[in-house]
């Protein structure tokens, strides 16, 4: 059957493989000749520090995803600009004589706005733009209620997800059926393959973490976790064991497949195997998100529930010298401190500290939950503006499904329960590393005798606690009774 279109541009953006990849498989089934881009989008990149661990993953992958190109045919090149993607994408368009440009979604307001833009810059050159879903295994309005609804509850929509779930939905795409329509670049376009220096960005310690990029680096981390699946659920809680896959990062800049994980996660299920529905579900908590984003985007700046914008957060200088101590791990509450550190030397923090440090900052801080948001914005490797803002909309009780308002962790008790024998505190805090198993969780309740005999003087080598947990509780609950409803009563 001829192909419709003579040629035709993929767009790579939050999609770094080649394998797998929605958008280049239409591309190449639907043109005699395809090309591939990159844009190193200025828009996003010019607000950001010049050593970002991000941005050297992502050019790493995009040498990578050229490599993967070129295996798949020896004449493809992936063009890189480095530029306003609203200006780059047209103009490259313009400059190939595509028919079409083809893209993977990308649900965030601010990326809806920018391809609105390019879609109406397209158009103009008669160019069509047809995106597709990559990024999840359901989006937008695939998984609703029974009245046509989005869920506003992770249980039933989890339900729902696993309801609608079938092999089909986790196919891949066979891009490499089609390979044969990659063509070399005309002679006038040159691939501008940017490097970290080029782009204006400094080296990082990213290649000290060990986290490989591209579809290579993910292969290699989930080749490490497959045979632990099965023990996630046991595993996860606990920072100092190797319980997580490390794979978040891979998933948000799209360098392996979430149908790829999915499926191996479905394969296992289907052997009854706890860790394996424990890790398919927090795949669908990802899934949940996104589709909260998509429906609801005055969640980015506002609680999803109206209700809790009324809340007063502290303020002022006070609240400045809270937030700070949090930021950089001074706050005298070991398991708070020591993941602070572990997210400020390494872009990652373990996802149940994600929920204690944040808990930590909101209702025995009284920090505005959005300061954190920001921070960890800045921080994360694997920052994806749906998952982070669910998570802190979920620890703060103002967002889907969120914990609610009076259930507030205790960071002694969950440092006790997660950490006891205090590995992962001893690890990011060496200054704490004296002190015994029981004393390294609440330094200030040791007996002085302790803290000498481990070298730890309480107010010089280590903050005492800038916040005392329950009278903190007592005020966030005085704190949240504006929004106190007949439900919570009971």
């Amino acid at each position: 059957m001829e192909k419709p279109l003579p040629s035709a541009l993929v767009w790579f953006r939050r999609d770094l493989r080649v394998e797998d990849n929605a958008a280049l498989y239409h591309a190449l089934k639907a043109a005699r000749r395809v090309w591939c881009v990159f844009v190193l989008d200025r828009e996003i990149l010019d607000p950001l520090p010049r050593a970002d661990r991000r941005v050297e993953f992502i050019v790493d992958s995009l040498q990578a995803l050229d490599a993967d190109l070129r295996a798949l045919h020896p004449d493809a090149r992936l063009i890189v600009r480095h530029a306003h993607a609203t200006a780059a994408i047209p103009r490259l368009a313009d400059e190939l004589h595509v028919q079409a440009v083809y893209a993977n979604h990308d649900d965030e307001p601010a990326a809806l706005a920018r391809d609105h833009q390019v879609r109406g810059a397209l158009a103009e050159r008669g160019i069509a733009l047809h995106t597709s879903k990559d990024h999840v295994v359901f989006e937008r309005n695939e998984v609703l209620t029974a009245t046509g609804k989005p869920y506003s509850v992770f249980t039933p929509y989890r339900n729902a997800w696993l309801r609608k779930l079938e092999p089909f939905y986790l196919k891949p795409y066979p891009v490499a059926s089609y390979a044969d329509a990659l063509a070399p670049l005309p002679e006038d376009v040159l691939p501008h393959m940017h490097s970290l220096a080029e782009a204006g960005f400094e080296p990082t310690n990213l290649h000290e973490l060990r986290l490989g990029a591209g579809a290579a680096g993910a292969e290699a981390l989930l080749a490490d976790f497959l045979p632990r699946m099965d023990r996630y659920g046991e595993a996860r809680d606990f920072p100092a064991v190797k319980g997580p896959s490390y794979l978040s990062m891979h998933l948000r800049f799209g360098t392996v497949s979430v149908r790829r994980l999915a499926r191996e996660a479905w394969h296992q299920v289907q052997v009854h195997s706890p860790g394996a529905r424990v890790w398919l579900s927090e795949l669908v908590w990802r899934d949940f998100y996104h589709q909260v984003l998509f429906h609801h985007p005055h969640v980015v700046g506002a609680a999803f529930k109206p209700a809790y914008d009324a809340i007063r957060w502290e303020h002022g200088k006070h609240a400045e010298v809270l937030f700070a101590a949090w930021c950089h791990g001074r706050t005298g509450y070991p398991l708070v401190d020591a993941a602070m550190a572990q997210l400020n030397q390494s872009g990652y923090m373990h996802n149940r500290l994600r929920m204690v440090t944040a808990s930590f900052l909101v209702k025995d801080l009284g920090i505005d939950w959005r300061w954190g948001e920001r921070y960890f914005a800045e921080r994360l490797n694997d920052y994806d503006l749906a998952a982070n803002n669910g998570g802190w909309q979920w620890a703060a009780s103002t967002g889907c499904d969120a914990q609610p308002y009076f259930r507030i962790f205790n960071p002694v008790t969950q440092s006790e329960r997660f950490d006891p024998e205090g590995k992962f505190i001893r690890r990011y805090l060496p200054e704490l590393a004296g002190l015994s198993d029981k004393a390294i969780h609440a330094p200030w309740l040791a007996r002085p005798i302790e803290l000498a005999e481990g070298g730890v003087q309480l107010g010089s080598t280590y903050p005492q606690p800038i916040v005392q947990h329950d009278e903190a509780r007592q005020k966030t609950l005085a704190r949240y009774a504006v929004v106190k409803g007949p439900e919570d009563a009971a």
